[in-house]
């Protein structure tokens, strides 16, 4: 991090601001305010929110559950669909998804707090420090999981709850993935996220090995069979002049380090701060800019908000805080001072017969601290054995890859949706799978 580059600085705000910055960004459902919730639920015999949830969540009857006064029981319906369900309470886009289609918001425009209540029953569950499953019977089988992202672990649950042994093998020092690295502070405080995985590993027989990233063809030769749920690994690259420069960053990376800081007034923050993207991650590392004490943030997009990945939720929640998004415009340059970091020279965009060109306008925008948040690449660890598609590793609807015995998913296969929610679906989809590979 470019911490010395001009304008960029640490300690920005007293420490009653910056723990008032980070806390929870929606304070969970007392008892009371979960059963008036869930009071307002239809129960739709054809419910839309459940077909439009990639995990199948049967939401009308978990919210009967909670509104009957068993919130116990509806973190059991959650979980056996989706065992990371706390977790997808918290950070699933659901005024995109299950929300968005609800009849309440069809009618009214105020939809049932679907994801809310998610969040309220999985909590009042977890907080046994019981695990709701037992596992089968050992069936002496062996599998290695290689990610200890949301794909890996759903994926090696449900393989445990099926009586085989699972090993996560985690580059990292954590598991986790996306959701310890990769999640905005805001939105999963108390370290949930390395709650969560110990909730998971409580049914017994996985085993996590951090900081390991073993070769396929020796996974292939120690374990019956692996499955594949690494993520991206890659950072996409600007494309403008100098952007190697001090003061630019990647979004990515900065949002990692500021997840695992013990003590956030210690991160160094620019008082202008430049973002580059459309997507989560832009809204995500402008908003948390602001909570660090930056000054003026604003996100650079090249298109118009209709095109933009983050919902219109999310890029009204970074306005609320005072993040401004500029549309149309496209870098071209990152103007420096010797080797730092000023600001953005960029072209104005327009859509001519379907392609986005610049209009041959410019502008330059100063700023002490640049994010790229333009996405991320996949990189081919599996040493050219898997077929891919567009770098990503080619799987079938059972999530098989082109080799016998290996299956992959999340972000490193290809089609998928780069949600969390959806790395779950894929992970439990694979065991299944797996577990009929392993015992035919």
């Amino acid at each position: 991090m470019a911490a010395k580059a001009n304008g960029i600085a640490a300690k920005r705000l007293t420490n009653a601001e910056y723990a008032q910055n980070f806390t929870d960004l929606h304070p969970p459902l007392t008892d009371h305010e979960a059963l008036v919730e869930a009071d307002r639920c239809y129960f739709c015999h054809d419910a839309p929110c459940m077909a439009a949830c990639p995990t199948s969540i049967n939401i009308p009857m978990f919210i009967r559950q909670i509104s009957t006064g068993l919130p116990k029981n509806a973190a059991k319906t959650i979980f056996d669909q989706n065992i990371l369900g706390g977790m997808c309470a918290r950070v699933c886009p659901t005024e995109t998804l299950c929300e968005e289609v609800c009849v309440r918001e069809v009618a009214e425009g105020k939809p049932v707090k679907i994801g809310m209540l998610q969040r309220y029953a999985t909590d009042e569950l977890m907080a046994e420090k019981k695990h709701p499953y037992n596992r089968a019977k050992p069936t002496g089988k062996k599998v290695a999981v290689l990610g200890g992202g949301p794909a890996g672990l759903a994926c090696a649950h449900r393989l445990s709850m099926r009586g085989h042994d699972v090993t996560i093998f985690e580059a990292r020092k954590k598991a986790g993935g996306l959701n310890e690295y990769g999640i905005a502070a805001y939105k999963t405080v108390d370290d949930f996220a390395a709650q969560e995985v110990q909730f998971i590993l409580s049914i017994g027989g996985i085993t996590i090995k951090t900081g390991k990233a073993p070769k396929l063809p020796d996974l292939q030769k120690n374990f019956d069979s692996v499955f594949l749920g690494f993520g991206l690994q890659g950072v996409n690259a600007l494309g403008a002049k100098n952007e190697d420069a001090d003061g630019v960053e990647d979004a990515v990376h900065y949002i990692a380090e500021l997840r695992q800081a013990k003590d956030v007034s210690k991160l160094p923050v620019g008082r202008r701060v430049l973002v580059i993207g459309g997507g989560m991650t832009a809204i995500d590392i402008a908003i948390q800019s602001k909570l660090l004490g930056a000054e003026d943030v604003t996100v650079l997009y090249r298109r118009g908000a209709e095109h933009m990945k983050a919902s219109a939720y999310e890029q009204e929640l970074a306005q609320t805080k005072g993040v401004k998004i500029k549309h149309w415009v496209q870098p071209r340059k990152v103007l420096t001072k010797g080797k730092t970091a000023i600001g953005l020279k960029c072209d104005y965009t327009k859509m001519d017969k379907g392609k986005l060109v610049p209009t041959g306008e410019t502008l330059e925008i100063p700023a002490d601290m640049i994010f790229k948040a333009i996405g991320q690449t996949a990189i081919n660890v599996t040493g050219g054995a898997l077929a891919l598609i567009d770098g990503r590793i080619k799987i079938d609807a059972e999530k098989r890859t082109s080799v016998n015995g290996i299956w992959a998913g999340g972000d490193c296969a290809a089609g998928g949706k780069d949600l969390t929610v959806a790395a779950v679906d894929d992970g439990r989809r694979a065991a299944e799978s797996i577990h009929v590979y392993l015992m035919s």
